[in-house]
């Protein structure tokens, strides 16, 4: 089980400890709703730095990343950010992650925590092929760098006290190197997982003690709390962010789920599964990822099944809570594409009871 570099904060201040993805991570510290509504209202910091860190360099490292990822890297420019997924070459998602250009000839993938493995050994199986040498031009940093998420409608003022570079201004999806806190080129971004703004931070594992003390103390005018997972499952499903692992997987196709806006065919893109994907947009999904709120009461779970009013099943769910900011049932599932629009009554079956829901368009929260 691997620590991060903000473990013993996490400790020290109680946090409940959970394997997660193979580190050991804090669940929840006061309580999930609790520290939910803080990052909806005010700001909250989450330990991320189990997320994994890729750098591909050189003149190859444009052709690389647009051949191994759906979206078209070529939009992007220096200081943007592009959502995008790896397609596993059978119409599936390897992992989802973000690709930041740092210039022409540099790239930072971030990828999930519990593909990491499964990333790197796709990445290199596809280096050769564009020159790339694993340990060089194609490195794997993960384990070199910690990276916080400050979230929430106050999280950039709280930050911009502790850097001389203008940041509450940042566009969604941008970043920036900064001076932050007395340390040198910290990369400072504003991707977000929660839907309520904020930014990330990533730096050195040496610089992690500094960066951690400065941030709570930037922040405590403004009523900062460390936040856990579990509320980052729950702001995250509030805004329909996909989770790999539940939303999407290895047999999930990114139309299926939703991705087409990252999934693009342009003339000039050759990417991985391009004909496959093409032609399923083609001729029609039989399948769609949906969100739901239910009308009976219960809370959808993972693996629930999903029926039409003749008790035939047509789906099943991914992911499902209460959602602390709307208090009520939500969740996300896919079903076929007759019982996939807007307002469709659908049927959740939990523990054996066939209980009421409304397919509904998302985010659920709206802000």
């Amino acid at each position: 089980m691997k620590n991060t570099a903000f473990t013993k904060f996490h400790e020290a201040l109680g946090a409940k400890m959970v394997p997660f993805a193979g580190y050991n991570m804090p669940v929840q510290y006061e309580g999930l709703i609790a520290e939910h509504l803080t990052v909806r209202s005010a700001v909250g910091v989450f330990d991320v730095s189990h997320m994994g860190e890729f750098w591909v360099k050189g003149p190859k490292a444009f052709d690389f990343v647009q051949f191994v990822t759906s979206n078209d890297v070529s939009k992007l420019t220096d200081g943007k950010v592009q959502y995008s997924c790896f397609p596993n070459g059978k119409g599936g998602i390897v992992d989802d992650l973000l690709v930041y250009r740092i210039n022409e000839e540099t790239y930072l993938l971030v990828v999930n925590a519990a593909n990491i493995d499964k990333d790197w050994a796709w990445c290199t199986s596809h280096a050769e092929k564009f020159g790339l040498t694993p340990g060089k031009e194609l490195y794997n940093a993960s384990d070199e760098i910690a990276q916080l998420a400050v979230q929430g409608p106050l999280a950039l003022k709280a930050m911009q006290k502790l850097t001389s570079t203008t940041i509450t201004d940042m566009e969604y999806y941008t970043f920036k190197k900064v001076d932050f806190a007395g340390v040198k080129d910290v990369i400072l971004s504003t991707t977000g997982y929660t839907g309520s703004g904020g930014c990330e931070i990533y730096m050195a594992n040496e610089d992690a003690d500094k960066i951690w003390k400065a941030v709570f103390e930037a922040g405590e005018e403004f009523g900062i709390k460390p936040i856990g997972l579990g509320a980052r499952d729950t702001l995250r499903l509030e805004m329909a962010f996909c989770l790999y692992g539940n939303d999407i997987n290895d047999t999930t196709s990114p139309l299926e789920a939703g991705l087409g806006w990252i999934t693009k065919f342009t003339p000039e893109k050759n990417f991985i599964d391009k004909e496959f994907l093409l032609k399923q947009k083609e001729e029609g999904l039989t399948r769609k990822l949906v969100g739901f709120e239910m009308i009976d009461r219960g809370i959808p779970r993972q693996h629930y099944l999903i029926n039409d009013a003749q008790g035939n099943i047509i789906g099943e769910v991914t992911s499902g809570t209460q959602a602390p900011s709307l208090n009520k049932a939500i969740g996300m599932g896919y079903v076929n594409t007759a019982n996939s629009k807007a307002d469709t009554e659908i049927y959740i079956d939990i523990r054996g009871k066939k209980l009421l829901a409304k397919v509904v368009k998302t985010p659920f929260y709206k802000g």
